[in-house]
C-alpha cells in the first residue's frame, strides 16, 4: 500500500505522502526533504484570493530560491468558491497571480474523502474547531523534515507568518 492510500496516523511526515499535481500525475512529497513547506488550501472566488495569492507570491519571490516551498491545494468544499477544473485553477493561479510555485490537483480537506495528506495535517495541529478546516487559505508551515509546526487561520497574513518561515530556513 502506497503513502497516498495510508492511513494519516502511519505517516511521520508530510515526506511520506503522494498527491496528484494538477495534470493528475503523482507527485511524491519526498522530494521536498530539505526544503521549509508552506501548505495552502487555495480558492479562486474567495474573498481572501486577492490578498492571499498575492502574499503567497511576495513570499515565493522572496524565500522560493533559499528553500520555502509553497505547496497549494485547490478546495470547493466551502461556498463552492474553487469549482473549475485542474487546468482552470492552475491557469488562474499562473497568469492572474504569477504564481511560479506548485498547484496541485484539486482536493477536499473536511471528510471522509478528506485527502490523506490534510488528515495528517490536521492530526498534527487541530485548529479552534477541532480537526476542522474552517474556511479558504488556512495554512500549514512544515520544517525541513516534513513535520508540521504551525497552523495559520485563513485571515492570517501570509506575510504575518514570514519570521516564523525565516526562523526555519536558518536551521
Amino acid at each position: 500500500m502506497g503513502a497516498a492510500e495510508s492511513s494519516s496516523k502511519l505517516a511521520g511526515s508530510v515526506h511520506d505522502f503522494i498527491v496528484k499535481d494538477a495534470r493528475g500525475n503523482d507527485v511524491e512529497l519526498r522530494r521536498y526533504k530539505g526544503k521549509v513547506l508552506l501548505i495552502v488550501n487555495v480558492a479562486s472566488q474567495c474573498g481572501l484570493t486577492n490578498s492571499n495569492y498575492t502574499e503567497l507570491g511576495l513570499l515565493h519571490q522572496k524565500y522560493g530560491d533559499k528553500g520555502l516551498k509553497i505547496l497549494a491545494f485547490p478546495c470547493n468544499q466551502f461556498g463552492g468558491q474553487e469549482p473549475g477544473s485542474n487546468e482552470q485553477i492552475a491557469e488562474f493561479a499562473c497568469t492572474r497571480f504569477k504564481a511560479e510555485y506548485p498547484i496541485f490537483g484539486k482536493v477536499d480537506v473536511n471528510g471522509s474523502n478528506a485527502a490523506p495528506l490534510y488528515k495528517f495535517l490536521k492530526s498534527e495541529k487541530g485548529g479552534i474547531f477541532g480537526e476542522h478546516i474552517k474556511w479558504n487559505f488556512t495554512k500549514f508551515l512544515a520544517d525541513k523534515d516534513g513535520h508540521v509546526l504551525s497552523r495559520y487561520a485563513p485571515t492570517s497574513s501570509a506575510l504575518s507568518i514570514e519570521n516564523d518561515i525565516k526562523k526555519l530556513l536558518e536551521t
